[in-house]
């Protein structure tokens, strides 16, 4: 079945792409699938009409971008109910008839995705339907961010995290550069960091910038990169006390230049705020995940765009981001950790 959903090769190249070249196959597939598949090419011309507002903070700035098309995803239902009695929308056999991908090795299978915040933006699901958990699939987030790192940054939600399928074992990837936080991290590191680890050409630092608390990985070893987040997952799985993934955010991104890695680590305490969940006019449908740890939060409603404040945006992170005293915990033991191996 999964030959029927993948774009030829010869097909490919009449928009562009070189054979070998993940990055530029992948730009090729939007380029095609918007010449056949209506509802693709609707959901990227309605990025033309998307509103953004910008709020400054002590050294780095977030964008709040209204944005309708989002509302399925962002009111999603997760809960396993809902989840067990829809069918799963990455599954082959779920897809759209248009749709068609590339292959990504023997497991992945690169998508365009028809609800787009970014204005290159795609899911790479698995071909099977396993559940959504990164500890056994964080090497293959590697590979993806290096392959396509040329134009994009590819990242993860956690099942309980933004995830709209989180029975189906997917990532993210979109142009690189559109999240702030790619452009702010080195003034994030400079002056709310502190580093855990420096090994050789590998650093591991913690970063809380008042909003946001997370762990970034920079290294040229794959290796590496996988043993620091071994040691991160093991630690943050006991101190969370759970036998379910503990809940987080990823953000891989990889400098094709420098040939490193830069990875955030996003350590979450709930899925979505308090204001979620209000009734009426209380109710304000923010549901963060990656791209919004990323800088650019996403609301589908107008009203919630237009009326969405500083404190309302600090309440938002205070609420699903883990606090200081169990970051600080979190961030020690990692060090030690760190320091043994």
């Amino acid at each position: 079945m999964i030959a029927d959903k993948i774009v030829s090769t010869d097909e490919l190249r009449k928009f562009g792409s070189e054979d070998g070249d993940y990055a530029g196959q992948v730009r090729a597939l939007l380029a095609q699938q918007k010449t056949v598949w209506e509802q693709l090419a609707n959901g990227f011309k309605s990025l033309d009409t998307v509103q953004v507002r910008e709020f400054q903070y002590n050294g780095f700035t977030l964008k709040v971008q209204f944005n309708p098309g989002r509302i399925t995803s962002s009111s999603a239902k997760v809960d396993e109910k809902s989840i067990k009695e829809r069918k799963c929308f990455l599954c082959l056999q779920n897809l759209p008839v248009e749709q068609r991908g590339i292959a990504y090795g023997s497991d992945y299978l690169i998508l365009c995705n028809p609800f787009p915040i970014f204005t290159e933006h795609f899911t790479i699901p698995h071909i099977h339907h396993v559940p959504q958990r990164i500890d056994d699939a964080f090497e293959a987030l590697l590979n993806l961010s290096r392959d396509l790192g040329e134009y994009y940054t590819v990242f993860y939600n956690g099942p309980k995290c933004g995830a709209s399928a989180p029975d189906h074992l997917h990532f993210q990837a979109g142009n690189k550069g559109f999240m702030l936080i790619e452009d702010q991290y080195k003034n994030l590191k400079t002056s709310f960091g502190t580093v855990l680890s420096r090994k050789n050409e590998s650093e591991v630092t913690a970063i809380d910038d008042t909003l946001r608390r997370l762990i970034t990985i920079e290294t040229d070893s794959k290796q590496q990169a996988i043993s620091v987040f071994n040691s991160f997952y093991e630690i943050y799985a006991a101190q969370s006390d759970t036998d379910e993934e503990p809940m987080m955010n990823i953000i891989s991104l990889y400098d094709i230049d420098r040939e490193i890695w830069r990875i955030l680590l996003i350590p979450r305490a709930k899925h979505r705020p308090s204001f979620y969940f209000k009734k009426g006019n209380d109710k304000i449908l923010l549901s963060p995940a990656a791209v919004d740890f990323g800088g650019v939060l996403i609301t589908p409603i107008e009203k919630d765009f237009d009326r969405l404040t500083d404190d309302h945006i600090t309440q938002m992170f205070n609420e699903v981001s883990q606090n200081k005293t169990f970051f600080r915990s979190l961030t020690n033991q990692l060090h030690q950790k760190l320091e043994e191996l």
